[in-house]
């Protein structure tokens, strides 16, 4: 019997932290406005875990750009680790996960904001959203 893959996180500081178990259903990358201007980068790299796999400790704050979609992120130094989605999702940046290298993106999103220096190569690229059937 194989043992369940635990992964763990958080922010900055430490106060908000998370685990998440198994094997995510996606992992991408977005060029949105709304990921560049909550993150102040180009670009938000994360990976998607069905909500029930991943355990939040600590407190946390919310903002919503969307009535879908729930940011949260540590009030204490503020960083964005994780989104919450109406369907059944949690959304975890990468950047917060405690080692580097466990994930490689394999789409992205509203490609029509990339930056045009930044090579996506090998990438399913969406111009905006994905379909709404995608898996």
């Amino acid at each position: 019997m194989s043992e369940m893959r635990i992964r763990t996180g958080g922010c900055a500081c430490g106060q908000l932290r998370f685990e998440a178990s198994g094997e995510p259903k996606r992992v991408g990358l977005c060029h949105c406005m709304t990921c560049r201007k909550i993150s102040g980068a180009p670009f938000s790299a994360y990976v998607i875990f069905a909500a029930d796999q991943v355990t939040i400790t600590g407190e946390t704050k919310s903002w919503s750009a969307s009535p879908t979609t729930e940011d949260c992120f540590c009030p204490v130094c503020g960083s964005q680790v994780f989104a919450r989605d109406a369907g059944g999702e949690t959304e975890i940046r990468l950047g917060a996960f405690d080692e580097p290298n466990l994930f490689t993106p394999t789409y992205e999103l509203w490609a029509k904001r990339r930056e045009h220096w930044l090579g996506t190569p090998g990438l399913e690229s969406f111009l905006e959203n994905r379909e709404e059937n995608a898996s």
